[in-house]
């Protein structure tokens, strides 16, 4: 779901924490060592998240929060906020070429490029950890 999150939060806030779950704890957040990353670049992405960063003459930067059922991961576009809310059991991950990660939901994708984060690796294997952790058991999974 692809938010503008600029006008009347209030609601979108709750359909945010339906989707994905409330922010984690201040406990929580402490023991994996933080659970938002910002000024990633964007190097890429679908036609609708493309239509609203040509838009915009800022670089285009994008920051990621870790939430309890998914990721929320926001860029501006001109004078407005959009947030794309992914679900971890819509989630897809995938590893490019040298630091380029894609993030797919559905029809939607921004691909990143990380390249000069020195948290960003560990922020990544914590986002697969916890969609890994919150999947459901598999058939092969079981003994």
């Amino acid at each position: 779901m692809l938010l503008n999150v600029s006008q009347d939060f209030s609601e979108k806030r709750k359909l945010i924490q339906k989707e994905v779950g409330k922010p984690l704890t201040l406990e929580r957040r402490k023991q994996i060592g933080g659970t938002t990353i910002t000024g990633l670049p964007i190097i890429g992405s679908s036609i609708e998240i493309y239509n609203l960063l040509t838009v915009s003459t800022k670089e285009n930067t994008c920051s990621i929060e870790l939430r309890s059922k998914g990721i929320v991961i926001s860029f501006r576009s001109n004078h407005d906020t959009f947030s794309l809310v992914i679900p971890f059991y819509k989630l897809k991950v995938y590893k490019g070429g040298t630091e380029e990660y894609s993030f797919y939901k559905d029809h939607y994708f921004i691909k990143i490029w990380p390249g000069g984060h020195e948290q960003a690796a560990p922020f990544l294997k914590q986002i697969l950890k916890m969609k890994s952790d919150t999947a459901h058991t598999r058939v092969d999974d079981l003994p």
